[in-house]
């Protein structure tokens, strides 16, 4: 019997839990997953790949696709502490009412945009995205509104006109997507989400401490190691 060929959908992947169980999501759409990640600067830069190609290891994926946006480190600079060192991350906990200096000024739009590229040279039909509106740090481009506007200026700029930007997680709790990821048996083991260490997780950063509460209200335990 020969294998029918799937629809292509290009999957921004960081290796961190959301984005993981994106990629899993989408297999399990009918699609074929093609893993995108990026190093940009970032401070875990280093164990975030490793993480993106063990998740991909995992999908058994033919191709994927690990790009360098080298340009952030000047706009990070005094702006965003996960690629100034200078910078502190903060460790207070999580506050909705503002935005964290964790934001790295207009990534989702930045990387939605050249995973637009990819899907044009691909063939794609789509573009994934792990964003989490509810159950994020407060970050505005993980905005539902913000998603279904870029999908339709990214029509408007592309040959095929007809891309369509699969957020799967958007309106979940991390509870939600902890839950559905051992649904999926997504290896959450081999992910990373960390903003400040690439040994053990700190357990004290904003995404440590959303992980980690998701973990808690799921009634599961996380498996990678923590510091704190």
């Amino acid at each position: 019997m020969k294998n029918i060929a799937r629809e292509k959908v290009i999957t921004v992947l960081s290796g961190g839990m959301d984005s993981s169980l994106t990629a899993y999501k989408i297999r399990e759409m009918g699609f074929e997953p093609i893993p995108l990640h990026f190093s940009y600067g970032q401070r875990t830069a280093n164990r975030e790949l490793k993480a993106f190609n063990e998740i991909a290891d995992s999908l058994q994926v033919a191709k994927r696709y690990h790009l360098e946006l080298p340009f952030f480190s000047q706009i990070g600079v005094g702006i965003t502490s996960l690629i100034d060192n200078s910078l502190e991350i903060n460790e207070a906990g999580v506050d909705h009412s503002k935005i964290p200096n964790s934001y790295v000024p207009f990534r989702n739009g930045i990387m939605l945009a050249i995973a637009g590229a990819v899907a044009e040279k691909e063939n794609a039909v789509g573009i994934a995205i792990g964003v989490v509106e509810e159950d994020s740090s407060g970050y505005p481009d993980c905005r539902e509104d913000f998603i279904s506007t870029f999908e339709k200026s990214l029509n408007l700029g592309t040959k095929s006109g007809n891309i369509k930007i699969f957020r799967p997680l958007v309106n979940l709790q991390k509870s939600q997507i902890v839950l559905e990821a051992i649904k999926l048996k997504v290896p959450l083991n081999l992910t990373w989400s960390c903003y400040q260490r690439e040994d053990y997780a700190c357990g004290v950063c904003d995404s440590c401490r959303l992980r980690l509460n998701g973990f808690k209200i799921a009634g599961e335990i996380d498996q990678i190691k923590y510091i704190k």
